[in-house]
C-alpha cells in the first residue's frame, strides 16, 4: 500500500502535538499522503475502540476502502514525576491498524459495544487547560495541568465495566470461551484485566500482556498488542478477539473481530 492509497487517518490521542492541528494532519504529513482526510478522536484509554468503530463504520458505509486508526498517546507530557500515584503507571506508545473491506463475512469487525459515562469525571482527569479552566499562572503554580486519578473510585468501576462488556458481547454471539483465541485489554491494571479474563471464562495464556514493558500507554496499548502479538507469530487469520478497554470520562467498551490476516 502507498501512502497515496490512503483514505482517512483516524487518531486516537489523550495528549495531541499540539492543541491545533490535529495530529491526524501531522501523520498525513509525516506519510507523504495526498489524497486524504482525517481527524483526533478523544476518548481516553478508550479512544482506540471509538476510533476503531468509527473507522468501521466509514469503510461501512461504501465510500471509503482503506482507512488508518492510530493509537498514539505521550502521556509523559502530562505526567506529574512528584505523584507517585500516577508517575509509575504511565507511558508513551503510538500503534496504527489498517481497515479495508472484505467479502468474506467470517472476518474482520463484527459488532461493538461502547459506553460512556460523564458522571465519573472528577475521579480521573486532567483538571486545566481546557475552557473551563484555562491555563495561567494559577493553575501553573498548583500542578493542574497534569493528570489526576483516584485509583480506587476508577478501579471499582473499571473493574465491572471493561468486565461487563466483554461478557455481555460474548453472550450476545453466543461465544463460548474455547471460541475466544485472545482477549486484547487496555493495559490498565492487571487485577483488572485478570477480572475481565474470569468473567470472560478464559486462561491467562489467552490474554495479551504488555503492561510489564511499556506500562500503560492509553490510546496505544491495545494496538501494540495486536501488533507485537502478530510480529511474534502467536496472532493468526481466522482468530476470534475481544478488545476491551475502560478510560477517563469515563468511557469503556468493547470489539468482537476475527483476524483476517496470514
Amino acid at each position: 500500500m502507498t501512502a497515496d492509497e490512503i483514505e482517512v487517518i483516524i487518531v486516537a490521542t489523550v495528549t495531541p502535538d499540539m492543541f491545533f492541528p490535529a495530529t491526524a494532519c501531522l501523520v498525513q504529513d509525516k506519510l507523504g499522503a495526498s489524497n486524504v482526510w482525517g481527524f483526533d478522536l478523544s476518548a481516553a484509554c478508550s479512544g482506540f475502540l471509538f476510533a476503531l468503530q468509527t473507522g468501521a463504520s466509514l469503510i461501512d458505509s461504501g465510500k471509503y476502502k482503506k482507512v488508518i486508526v492510530v493509537g498514539s498517546d505521550k502521556m509523559s507530557a502530562i505526567t506529574d514525576y512528584t505523584d507517585r500515584n500516577t508517575c509509575i503507571l504511565f507511558g508513551d506508545a503510538a500503534s496504527a491498524v489498517l481497515l479495508e473491506p472484505t467479502e468474506d463475512t467470517k472476518y474482520g469487525i463484527h459488532d461493538s459495544i461502547l459506553r460512556c459515562d460523564g458522571s465519573g469525571k472528577e475521579a480521573l482527569n486532567m483538571k486545566a487547560g481546557g475552557s473551563a479552566l484555562p491555563a495561567s499562572k494559577e493553575t501553573v503554580e498548583k500542578r493542574l495541568h497534569y493528570i489526576y486519578q483516584d485509583g480506587r473510585a476508577v478501579f471499582k468501576v473499571a473493574v465491572k465495566g471493561m468486565a461487563d462488556v466483554s461478557a455481555e458481547i460474548m453472550e450476545k454471539h453466543n461465544l463460548k470461551p474455547e471460541d475466544v483465541a485472545y482477549l486484547v485489554p487496555h493495559q490498565a491494571n492487571l487485577r483488572i484485566i485478570d477480572a475481565t479474563a474470569q468473567r470472560m471464562g478464559i486462561g491467562k495464556d489467552k490474554v495479551m500482556i504488555n503492561i510489564d514493558k511499556y506500562g500503560n500507554t492509553t490510546a496505544a496499548t491495545i494496538p501494540l498488542c495486536l501488533t507485537e502479538y502478530y510480529n511474534a507469530g502467536k496472532l493468526k487469520k481466522g482468530d476470534n478477539l475481544i478488545l476491551a478497554a475502560f478510560g477517563a470520562g469515563f468511557t469503556w467498551g468493547s470489539v468482537y473481530l476475527t483476524w483476517s490476516m496470514d
